[in-house]
């Protein structure tokens, strides 16, 4: 079987119910494929499980060494839910969260993450559903924040919010990541993948936990995360 070389370029698949067969994977192989990603936001450990069997065998047979990335979910911040299960937002009008558990409208919302409301500041901007809406802080407290929307839309139940511009006081590795890295390790993962990385201590708890089983990939998604790299 002839195997694309890359030296400097490595080709990264992630392996989703379309092409998580044997032939697929294999197929895949072929067309110069150097490492498969399993995406821990979905699917289960028996559905990884089964294209890790398939990954294994296909270097075994072949005398390869396509690699496995495990990457893991990470913190999910999300909204809470809507009595109408989505309202359209207008640029200018004021929006608030709070911890409130009552269905929203179209002028507030739950955010059921204290760790977000205890970390705003005035200016502070949050982008929804993976910034296709954008708001500012204009006032915040212990479990509110009134914000003015900059960007408009139609925001849903439980769509995301990331808060870019701060550091949340949590851990980039939530209990279900450490379960799925350890399912992870176990089965041999050749990296693992860490997603929500705010601040080099995120990546030195992976690592204390990881030791030498697994590479570290450290997604930077934060300017916080970005800053140390700085000179």
């Amino acid at each position: 079987m002839k195997i694309v070389d890359h030296q400097n370029t490595k080709i990264v698949a992630t392996v989703g119910p379309a092409c998580n067969s044997y032939n697929q994977l294999l197929e895949l192989v072929k067309a110069g494929v150097d490492v498969f990603r399993l995406n821990f936001s979905h699917g289960t450990h028996q559905d990884h499980q089964q294209v890790i069997d398939h990954v294994t065998h296909i270097n075994e047979k072949y005398n390869l060494h396509i690699s496995l990335l495990a990457d893991l979910q990470g913190p999910k911040l999300r909204v809470g839910t809507f009595k109408d299960e989505k309202v359209q937002l207008k640029a200018g009008q004021p929006f608030r969260f709070d911890l409130d558990p009552e269905p929203g409208d179209a002028s507030r919302v739950c955010l059921p993450h204290p760790e977000i409301f205890a970390a705003l500041q005035p200016d502070t901007e949050l982008l929804l559903d993976d910034g296709k809406l954008r708001m500012l802080v204009k006032q915040c407290g212990a479990g509110f924040a009134e914000c003015e929307v900059r960007v408009d839309g139609v925001l849903s139940n439980r769509k995301g919010v990331n808060v870019p511009g701060v550091v949340l006081p949590i851990s980039a590795l939530t209990e279900k990541d450490r379960k799925d890295m350890a399912f992870a390790l176990d089965m041999g993962a050749d990296w693992i993948a860490l997603s929500f990385v705010q601040q080099p201590k995120d990546v030195q708890e992976a690592r204390e936990l990881i030791k030498d089983r697994a590479g570290v990939l450290v997604k930077l998604e934060k300017p916080s995360a970005i800053v140390p790299l700085e000179p």
